[in-house]
């Protein structure tokens, strides 16, 4: 399956939620998109909720089908709750923290600025946007790249104080994963556990 690239606006309204942030037209449409979706009444199955809480998660954090099932095998096989863990496996991506820190609007800007080499961990740059961030590694833009107009737009205003485990030194245009976050830290609105479920049927 290659990277979903249509309108964003219709997966959130299929879903539900405006999972890629602000969404106005799901405010006036709130029914999945199609010709009836506003007739769809019926009740979905256990199956199919869980598998939809499995598509929220993969296009929240912009991940694919095989990179999400690597991520929760990897879980599966880590100590902790799974479905937490694999929480905080998506949240060490590094497409993630660069947005986590104001960096990106979104998390598919972030992954952008990661591919085209505006970004360096510890001091070298790394582009590639599924690298795994540890707890204690600095990541920065890159000396040439803080004058880009959507970096400085970006972090304009953004609050950095609102995610205890990252913080931010404005006069470097760098920041630092503090320690993993606990699950009630991470404001997305997926429920794992129904993950879980789907992948232990598999």
């Amino acid at each position: 399956m290659a990277r979903y690239t249509g309108p964003k606006t219709k997966i959130a309204r299929k879903l539900g939620e405006p999972i890629f942030g602000e969404d106005k037209v799901l405010e006036r449409k709130n029914y999945p998109p199609g010709q009836h979706g506003q007739n769809r009444r019926r009740k979905q199955s256990e199956y199919g909720i869980q598998l939809r809480e499995k598509q929220k998660a993969k296009y929240t954090y912009g991940v694919l089908e095989r990179q999400f099932r690597n991520l929760f095998n990897k879980a599966a096989r880590m100590k902790g709750v799974t479905g937490e863990v694999l929480l905080q496996l998506l949240e060490q991506r590094l497409d993630n923290v660069v947005y986590r820190l104001g960096i990106a609007r979104s998390r598919a800007a972030a992954r952008q600025l990661v591919l085209h080499r505006h970004i360096t961990v510890n001091g070298q740059v790394v582009n590639i946007p599924s690298y795994s961030v540890d707890p204690g590694q600095v990541i920065a833009v890159r000396e040439k790249s803080k004058s880009l107009e959507v970096i400085q737009d970006s972090l304009a205003g953004f609050n950095h104080a609102k995610y205890a485990w990252i913080e931010w030194d404005e006069a470097t245009k760098s920041g630092k994963l503090l320690h993993l976050p606990q699950r009630e830290d991470i404001p997305e609105n997926i429920k794992e556990q129904l993950i879980v479920e789907l992948y232990s049927k598999q």
